[in-house]
C-alpha cells in the first residue's frame, strides 16, 4: 500500500551508521513532476535524540521524484512567509518510501536561502568532521559534494523546483 494525498506520513532522517536524527509526521499533499510534497503545519513537532523543534510556520517538504540517484541526493523544505528561512535543502542519500514512511540519511551539508535572499552552503565543518569520524565512503562523499554544488547553483538561479513551485503546495496546506 502506498500513501495517497491526505494520508499522514512519517519522515525519518538518520545520520550515517543508522544513528537516529530528525523524525516527524506530516500529511502527503500530493505529487508532481518534482516529486512528493509533504505538509507540516505550524505547531507540528519534529524530534531527534535530545531535541524537539516546533514548526513556527507552515512548511512543505519535497521528496524528489525517482530518477538517477545522483540527482536525488537531497530533501528540500520550503517555509511559509515569516519563517526562519525561505528554503532549507538537506543533502542526503537518495530518499525512499517504505509504505507510509520516507527515509534518507542526512549527510550534513545544507543549502539554505535566507529570508533576505542570501544563499549559502552550511555545515561544511560538520561534514568534514563526520566524513572522518563516521567513515563516509568515497561514493557518499562524492554524492554529497556534487549534490550540494548542483543544488546551490539551482537555488541561486531559482531553477525548478526552487523557483517558487512550493507556493502552490504551501497554499494547499494553509487551506486544509
Amino acid at each position: 500500500m502506498t500513501p495517497a494525498p491526505g494520508d499522514v506520513v512519517r519522515v525519518v532522517m538518520t545520520k550515517w551508521g543508522r544513528r537516529p536524527h530528525w523524525e516527524f509526521d506530516g500529511v502527503l499533499l500530493g505529487s508532481d513532476h518534482h516529486g512528493d510534497w509533504i505538509g507540516l503545519s505550524t505547531g507540528s513537532t519534529m524530534s531527534r535524540p535530545g531535541a524537539d523543534y516546533v514548526a513556527p510556520v507552515d512548511q512543505v517538504i519535497l521528496v524528489p521524484a525517482p530518477g538517477a540517484n545522483a540527482e536525488r541526493g537531497w530533501v528540500a523544505t520550503f517555509h511559509a512567509a515569516h519563517g526562519p528561512v525561505h528554503t532549507y535543502v538537506d543533502m542526503t542519500t537518495p530518499p525512499y518510501w517504505d509504505r507510509f514512511e520516507v527515509h534518507a540519511v542526512d549527510l550534513d551539508l545544507d543549502v539554505i536561502r535566507g529570508t533576505a535572499g542570501r544563499v549559502w552552503v552550511d555545515d561544511e565543518d560538520e561534514f568534514a568532521q563526520h566524513r572522518v569520524e563516521l567513515g563516509y565512503p568515497d561514493e557518499i562523499v562524492e554524492l554529497a559534494v556534487a549534490t550540494a554544488e548542483r543544488v546551490h547553483r539551482a537555488v541561486l538561479d531559482e531553477a525548478a523546483p526552487f523557483d517558487g513551485s512550493a507556493g502552490t503546495w504551501l497554499n494547499l496546506l494553509a487551506h486544509r
